[in-house]
């Protein structure tokens, strides 16, 4: 039997945590993570980068850090669009956040709210129809974000 210690191996774990295992796991466990460091010494040695393989890197080359300016900008969108939310008619706000921003079904909608499935999806689609307008509206006014 041989003593590892599991923080190792596996990135889940924050602290020590020493177990016995037999030497035959102990062994697949070194060799699987020789492989893995052999394999990314590879990849960065040869500058291999395809998107189709799926091992992540694709979102390390691609993802860039935002600017100051794009955040500002996101931070407006998202004040505009909740904005133009809250404006709609209270339930049909209601509806439309619990769906896309709190991810519930419409089914699961229509159950807390003790109406039809399709009651729900006519409201959500009519206040998806209204939002245009009323995001242009808000935009137009300037409102900005401000820090308390």
């Amino acid at each position: 039997m041989a003593i590892i210690n599991l923080r190792d191996f596996y990135s889940g774990y924050t602290h020590n945590e020493f177990v016995d295992v037999p030497e035959v796991v102990e062994a697949e466990l070194l060799a699987d993570r020789r492989y893995h460091k052999s394999h990314e010494r590879r990849m960065w040695r040869n500058k291999v980068y395809s998107l189709d393989v799926g091992d992540g890197i694709e979102t390390r080359i691609l993802r860039h850090a935002p600017s100051p300016q794009e955040i500002v900008e996101q931070m407006e969108r998202d004040y505009h669009l909740y904005k133009a939310i809250k404006s709609l008619p209270g339930k049909q706000g209601n509806r439309i956040k619990a769906y896309f921003l709190s991810g519930m079904k419409q089914r699961e909608i229509a159950e807390s709210e003790g109406i039809t499935r399709s009651a729900v999806s006519a409201s959500i689609r009519s206040g998806l129809r209204s939002m245009p307008k009323i995001y242009r509206k808000i935009e137009q006014e300037g409102c900005y974000v401000r820090s308390k």
